[in-house]
């Protein structure tokens, strides 16, 4: 293993070593062969889903599933996964194809975070949960404090309200349009509407609250200018 390499893995593992082939393959990218780190991927993503999870269940005790899931969401996207694998200078290590290095593959959010999941793979495969879950919380620690300092992160239909009132616009009407199931499994469907705008979205939970959550986030998603910037 050549000297970056150990660098790499003296930053992943602190003194213990790593399998030369586990770690080769986690930084080959489907471009540069049959052999590369979509499978290893596939298992780091699955792994830091359930290691985030159980931090921030530990971390939050009286936050909701709604905001579990996007405190969740804000640390495992493909932007926070690449924050990381550039400050282990993962794009370095990767082994690209031709095509990959010309178009500069090796800084590209997508192919950098995926490489971070790859690794993660890697390293539970040689080492197994105990060690991978130690690594991600040392690879994660500045991420998670920034999640831990950050006030409730809002949900969709407090976005949605907060969006119009800044361009004074009339609010959201939501309306229960049907409610399906059993008595102690029922589906309600609501409608979100627009007036000013003549658009509605539809959304379905298994109560009132997070269908006009559902529906208000489908709202934000489909109208531009609604989400995100103006």
């Amino acid at each position: 293993m050549n000297g970056d390499r150990r660098r790499l893995v003296s930053a992943l593992l602190g003194d213990e070593p790593m399998r030369e082939d586990l770690l080769e393959q986690s930084l080959t990218h489907r471009s540069a062969g049959r052999v590369n780190n979509e499978r290893l991927e596939f298992l780091g993503d699955a792994l830091l889903g359930v290691v985030i999870a159980e931090v921030l269940w530990q971390r939050f005790p009286d936050a909701d599933e709604g905001e579990l899931s996007r405190r969740r969401a804000s640390l495992v996207n493909k932007e926070s996964l690449a924050r990381v694998a550039r400050g282990l200078h993962l794009g370095d290590y990767l082994k690209l194809g031709s095509g990959e290095l010309r178009t500069g593959g090796h800084t590209r959010d997508s192919i950098l975070a995926d490489a971070l999941e790859a690794v993660i793979g890697a390293v539970y495969v040689d080492k197994g949960f105990a060690d991978a879950r130690d690594m991600l919380l040392r690879l994660f620690a500045e991420p998670l404090a920034t999640v831990a300092r950050q006030q409730a992160l809002k949900d969709p239909k407090t976005q949605l309200q907060e969006k119009l009132q800044s361009m004074y616009r009339p609010l959201p009407e939501y309306e229960v349009i049907d409610i399906s199931g059993q008595q102690h499994a029922q589906l309600f469907a609501v409608r979100c509407q627009l007036m000013h705008e003549g658009c509605a979205t539809q959304g379905e939970g298994s109560s009132r609250r997070r269908a006009e959550q559902d529906a208000a986030a489908q709202m934000l998603a489909q109208l531009p200018g609604l989400h995100g910037d103006d």
